[in-house]
């Protein structure tokens, strides 16, 4: 009977916080008191402005966003009618995270009059990933392209030069010029086929510990003793971010190419790039043949204050040659697909004018730390 009664006595539930609730949800929130104040976010609206709590709930919503945004009609429309309202595709930002496109949806707070909570929907983690695997099959398309290249053309582009070369020995003087153009221009293309070679390369890259800060330091010394000379480095560095897993020159590579991109975009006169590490719940990507899902949480960025990448080349940006530069092979980007693809990491970017940004984001080392 005692047992009996031990089974059908109820069980003490404890009550959910609901305020670690609100403070875990993915989506930035906002709660607007009816005098325009900032009484409380949650932890994404803070990383989504990139601000604290405290520095947040300090401001009047206006002292964040301008007070001509279509934000505050719409929190003016639910403080009026106390309705629910939604709008998709709205451009929000500040001069410090630049523009961002998002769906905004407002309700009303009955608990508190006048007040509205504010939910941001930013670009979803599918439209990221199919980001993504876009930039993988860019990086494939090369590969395939560069194998070709290296059977169907290198070798008759040896045996080409070789026959100028004999022309050469035995033509006029005035017609040595045509030869020697000849041989010239299968040069010039040998070593372009010769850049592509790297992207046929299958096998799995050797990955270690990597001090991430160090590879910045590195490539950061490289730039501002070579092109970029005439740049401002800004770094922002978590410093107690653990080890990346991956291959220290590969990585170099990709952010020096990074670094050298955003140096030609930036103005010659107040360039500016922006370098910054931190630690974040990622996304988890599944790896080729396998259930594993891979955690991505080190995020390094570049940020660059020039132009802007033009709208109708950022759909293709890591496709093969595809470039703004005059003199450019358009191989770059697609290479530092590449090779994020072989880390099992991941690049976007975002880009309007005076703030474009690359993000990379990285597996971390999970066995010790870099050495």
């Amino acid at each position: 009977m005692a047992a009996l009664a031990k089974l059908q006595r109820p069980r003490t539930v404890k009550p959910i916080d609901l305020g670690a609730v609100f403070g875990v949800l993915p989506t930035p929130i906002l709660v607007v008191e009816a005098d325009g104040r900032i009484g409380l976010v949650n932890q994404a609206a803070e990383q989504f402005f990139d601000s604290s709590a405290p520095f947040l709930t300090k401001l009047r919503l206006d002292e964040l966003i301008n007070s001509d945004h279509p934000l505050f009609a719409l929190i003016d429309q639910v403080q009026s009618d106390g309705n629910s309202v939604s709008e998709y595709g709205v451009t929000i930002g500040t001069p410090r995270i630049g523009q961002h496109q998002v769906t905004i949806e407002i309700s009303a707070l009955p608990e508190r009059p006048g007040a509205a909570v504010v939910m941001l929907h930013r670009q979803s983690m599918a439209q990221k990933i199919d980001r993504q695997l876009t930039h993988r099959n860019a990086a494939r398309s090369v590969t395939a392209m560069a194998a070709m290249l290296a059977h169907e053309v290198k070798n008759p582009l040896s045996g080409i030069r070789g026959a100028a070369q004999l022309l050469e020995q035995g033509s006029k003087p005035e017609d040595r010029e045509l030869t020697r153009l000849i041989v010239d221009e299968t040069d010039r293309i040998c070593a372009l086929v010769d850049r592509m070679e790297v992207f046929s390369d299958q096998r799995p890259i050797e990955r270690q510990p990597v001090n991430i800060h160090e590879v910045l330091e590195r490539v950061r010394r490289v730039a501002q003793n070579g092109f970029a000379r005439h740049i401002r480095f800004v770094e922002r560095y978590d410093p107690s971010l653990p080890a990346a897993l991956g291959n220290r020159d590969r990585l170099i590579q990709v952010f020096l190419n990074l670094v050298k991109n955003a140096a030609e975009a930036a103005p010659a006169q107040g360039g500016e790039i922006v370098l910054t590490t931190a630690y974040r719940q990622g996304i988890r990507l599944a790896m080729p043949g396998g259930d594993a899902r891979t955690q991505l949480p080190l995020v390094v960025s570049v940020q660059d204050n020039g132009d802007g990448i033009p709208e109708d080349l950022r759909a293709h940006l890591f496709d093969p040659f595809v470039t703004t530069k005059v003199n450019g092979t358009g191989l770059g980007l697609a290479l530092v697909a590449k090779t994020i693809g072989d880390h099992g990491g991941v690049i976007e970017f975002d880009s309007q004018p005076r703030r474009t940004v690359f993000r990379v984001m990285l597996p971390i080392d999970t066995a010790g730390d870099a050495s």
